[in-house]
């Protein structure tokens, strides 16, 4: 399972049912070469849509930067974990993690969608 040996500071809990989606938004400054890159179990989650909406200021022409919007479809009950490893584009480790734990569960309480 990813990362479930390691404690992240950073860990935000999500929940939904079976085959609900949950969105997850992540801003990046792509003027920087940042992007994240999610990591996990493509067999208890699917990624379903991948989408970057950039912000536009005075300065549109220049910077490059905004949100990156991840979907994800949850396909097995249980616990899992969406790491993101913010990467530079020269650098080989990560500058920043941010972990997600998805509860699926058939609970009537939880939500079908959940955004973070």
């Amino acid at each position: 399972m990813i990362g479930a040996g390691e404690r992240w500071q950073q860990e935000k809990t999500l929940k939904t049912r079976p085959d609900g989606i949950v969105t997850i938004r992540l801003w990046e400054d792509r003027t920087r070469g940042e992007i994240y890159i999610p990591l996990y179990d493509s067999d208890a989650v699917a990624l379903v849509n991948d989408d970057y909406e950039r912000s536009i200021g005075e300065n549109w022409n220049i910077v490059d930067s905004g949100k990156h919007i991840f979907e994800f479809r949850a396909l097995k009950l249980g616990e899992h974990r969406i790491v993101f490893e913010k990467r530079m584009g020269w650098r080989f480790t990560a500058e920043d993690r941010r972990v997600y734990v998805l509860m699926v569960t058939d609970d009537k309480a939880s939500t079908n969608e959940y955004h973070a």
